[in-house]
């Protein structure tokens, strides 16, 4: 994994890579953001370059023998311990018994989650742990030699699932053997135990911003320019769910969003009606996307009408768009409203409410919220 394939975090790359060539890398290292912003494609990236032979200026070479074992998982100097199950009966959860697992699941799913993890594996409704037998091996690993005679990397993948037991690591953490680098790569630092917290030097990891995310689908030839920007302003900040959302992303929704508002402002019941009814034809992931890009627009026009000389943050036609409805001569409660209405309609399609139904009903409270009257039922 090179530094240039990690989606976005170009603040994080900067610093390691700065820290690293001012011989004043820490021993003991916590990488620290939300699901999908890419904390583990940035651990295998930065143990990657602690180990290539050939370092260019801000990357791996990605070419040397070290680079090719660490993208491959398989350097002897790289250990890596995650969240498992027990492999059978009477065995305990530990990394090495999935370790070949772990190899193929990076190498499908760079910015999977904890979750999909455990799917990967089989664990159904088990809970993933890092064990108390997990941690006496990751002491006993690293202090043997280093097999090629240089850096020893550790990684430890969602430090989160270390219960109490994590404090058997600590003298570890805080005093490793020679010439070893710990990297603890976590979704909340706030779930660490506060004993290996204060021990580590964290680096937060910021939500990908939309281009960055556009940038990357593009990248990997996952979306065209249009429909990769418009997923980078619906995710949220990951890459995780913009992958989740490319796989539902099946057309342009920009035309379909112009259409709702003209049903929506001009009472178009019959519109409305088949709007319903097309929508509900359609998976709930898409009908999730399709709205989930509406709110987006309501909250560009927020901020277009409420922060003046702002650039609205979308593509030129969408943010033409969401210029006009801040223009128009509806309250900041409607368009909050209007929000809070499609907010709601996701959270009951997510729970598998009726979908048509609920298309249909939210047109309606749109209806009533845009002319500032009250829906009685």
């Amino acid at each position: 994994m090179l530094f240039s394939n990690v989606v976005g975090q170009r603040a994080a790359k900067e610093g390691l890579v700065k820290m690293w060539q001012s011989d004043h890398f820490p021993h003991a290292l916590l990488l620290a953001g939300p699901e999908g912003t890419g904390g583990l494609s940035l651990g295998l990236a930065l143990a990657q370059y602690i180990f290539c032979e050939n370092k260019k200026e801000n990357d791996s070479c990605g070419e040397c023998p070290s680079c090719n074992r660490v993208a491959r998982l398989e350097h002897a100097d790289l250990h890596i311990s995650f969240p498992t199950i027990p492999p059978k009966a009477g065995t305990k959860a530990m990394s090495k018994y999935f370790i070949q697992d772990f190899r193929e699941f990076v190498s499908q799913s760079p910015y999977g989650t904890t979750y999909d993890w455990l799917q990967f594996i089989n664990a159904e409704n088990k809970q993933g742990n890092i064990t108390a037998e997990e941690c006496r091996e990751i002491i006993d690993a690293l202090n043997l030699k280093s097999y090629e005679g240089g850096k020893k990397v550790q990684i430890i993948w969602r430090p989160e699932y270390l219960g109490k037991e994590g404090n058997i690591l600590l003298k570890l953490i805080e005093e490793p053997p020679a010439d070893t680098i710990m990297i603890l790569i976590a979704e909340s630092s706030e779930d660490i135990l506060p004993t290996i917290l204060s021990r580590t030097q964290l680096v937060r990891l910021a939500p990908i911003n939309a281009q960055d995310i556009a940038d990357g689908l593009e990248s990997r030839s996952m979306a065209e320019s249009k429909k990769a920007l418009q997923i980078g302003h619906i995710a949220n900040g990951s890459f995780t769910e913009a992958l989740r959302l490319v796989r539902h992303a099946e057309n342009d929704l920009f035309p379909e969003v112009r259409q709702l508002f003209n049903i929506i402002f001009t009472h178009n019941g019959l519109a409305i009606t088949k709007f319903a009814d097309e929508w509900s034809k359609s998976g709930r992931e898409q009908q999730k996307n399709f709205l989930h890009y509406v709110i987006q627009l309501l909250e560009q026009a927020i901020r277009a009408r409420y922060i003046p000389g702002g650039a609205i943050a979308l593509p030129k036609e969408e943010a033409e768009f969401a210029q006009k409805l801040a223009n128009m001569n509806i309250g900041h409660e409607a368009l909050a409203g209007m929000v809070e209405t499609i907010t709601d309609t996701i959270y009951y399609i997510e729970r598998n409410a009726h979908s048509k139904t609920q298309l249909h009903a939210m047109c309606i409270r749109m209806q009533y919220i845009i002319r500032n009257k009250e829906l009685t039922l």
